[in-house]
């Protein structure tokens, strides 16, 4: 069985709002092994969403269309995938008892428009919406060549949409496959997107079953080794030879699973299982370490305090650095890299401080410190460790590669530990 994703919506097209669902969707299907093929976006014009339905049709055993459930007039998508089918719309009691329920809960009038969300193309499987008043739906039937075709019909907006697809569209479609899609991230660190990929170059040339993809941002490189298999334990046996092989390659201190390919998660799990706290100092990353480490839930109980230092003045006045320091060394420097990092610590009572200091861009750089120098310390059980970064490209990239950089030294200072 091979799906093809439709996506309805003029705000969609415009670029008005990002089109999270088809990625949703998609990694949702690869899950249970189901193949997409297609993803299509289409305006709110009738036309052309019959058209789509008709096009998706003839190339996909399925269609998961989002979007056009609504109560007003050019929220069509229903009435387009009955008339591919050949099926009148039928009325649904439980979906008008749906419907006006949710108006009653806020004391509103039942608009009559909204009776066009009570009406589904005749023998659909109704999947119910807790979060919104359009319901869904499942129509499987014969196309005028007398192959069995199924229309899923989800709501638009990612709150709605995504607790259906889970809840509803996923178990249906298992009857469908037999098989299991299970994968595993290796973070890659200290090692570039392409001396990485040379490293393991035979193996990406030799992929059968688990297969291996790439992806590279800043300061790290992403592994995904994915296996399909009959179950999950299953795809773990081919997956641990591969990953073992991988990690040997890149070396212990350079690659380690994590499940989310966030170098911050990885941190995160370190200081609870550890029970460590740890403390921020940050110049040239403005808060954005600060941010990677808050996104964790629980990190409450390791993250005591984040001081962003982003002038001279504010690094000596919050962190006690001294001024001799700066006037010496300046400001990105390893000596005073060192300094922010003990001030924080100091004054937070924290395990673990870190600091950022250096020149994102693009003015500020000179022929001994350019632009995108910058360095990240640690200050751990009465040791630094300093990590000196060039980096090349946009503001964001220089920031965004330090960021990730001092987070790896402090994973990699817990498990030296």
């Amino acid at each position: 069985m091979n799906v093809e994703i439709l996506c309805i919506g003029s705000e969609l097209l415009h670029g008005d709002i990002v089109n999270t669902n088809a990625r949703y969707i998609s990694k949702k299907l690869a899950e249970i092994a189901i193949d997409v093929h297609y993803q299509t976006v289409v305006g709110d014009n009738t036309d052309r969403i019959k058209k789509a339905f008709g096009i998706g049709f003839s190339r996909a055993d399925i269609v998961i269309c989002t979007g056009g459930l609504g109560p007003t007039q050019d929220d069509i998508t229903k009435e387009a995938l009955a008339e591919y089918f050949g099926v009148e719309m039928v009325y649904d009691e439980g979906s008008y008892e749906h419907v006006k329920n949710i108006y009653m809960r806020f004391r509103r009038d039942f608009p009559q428009n909204n009776m066009r969300q009570t009406y589904f193309p005749k023998g659909s499987i109704i999947m119910d919406n807790p979060n919104g008043t359009a319901n869904g739906c499942i129509y499987r039937g014969k196309d005028s060549e007398d192959n069995y075709k199924i229309g899923i019909l989800l709501p638009g907006p990612p709150k709605e949409m995504e607790p259906m697809m889970d809840l509803k569209v996923i178990p249906y479609l298992k009857q469908f496959s037999n098989w299991v899609v299970y994968g595993e991230k290796l973070v890659v660190t200290n090692i570039g997107e392409s001396a990485a990929e040379e490293m393991v170059l035979d193996i990406i040339k030799k992929q059968t079953n688990p297969t291996i993809a790439t992806f590279a941002s800043a300061g790290k490189v992403v592994f995904r080794i994915t296996a399909k298999a009959e179950s999950k334990e299953k795809c773990i046996e081919l997956i641990e030879p591969v990953m073992e092989e991988l990690i040997k390659r890149f070396g212990k201190d350079n690659a380690y699973l994590v499940d989310s390919g966030n170098v911050e998660d990885k941190v995160s799990q370190l200081l609870l299982e550890n029970s460590l706290t740890i403390s921020l100092a940050e110049s040239l990353t403005g808060g954005l370490v600060s941010s990677k480490l808050i996104s964790y839930p629980g990190i409450s109980k390791s993250y005591l305090q984040g001081f962003v230092t982003y002038s001279n003045e504010s690094k000596i006045k919050s962190l006690n650095v001294k001024e001799e320091t700066i006037e010496k060394y300046g400001a990105v420097s390893e000596e005073t890299a060192k300094e922010m990092a003990y001030g924080a610590a100091e004054i937070s009572g924290s395990d673990i401080a870190v600091s950022t200091t250096g020149i994102a861009g693009p003015d500020g750089g000179s022929k001994e410190k350019p632009v995108g120098l910058a360095y990240v310390c640690v200050y751990f059980e009465g040791r630094y460790e300093v990590k000196k970064i060039h980096s090349s490209g946009a503001r964001e990239t220089v920031r965004e590669r330090a960021a990730v950089a001092a987070l790896d030294l402090v994973r990699s200072c817990i498990e030296k530990k």
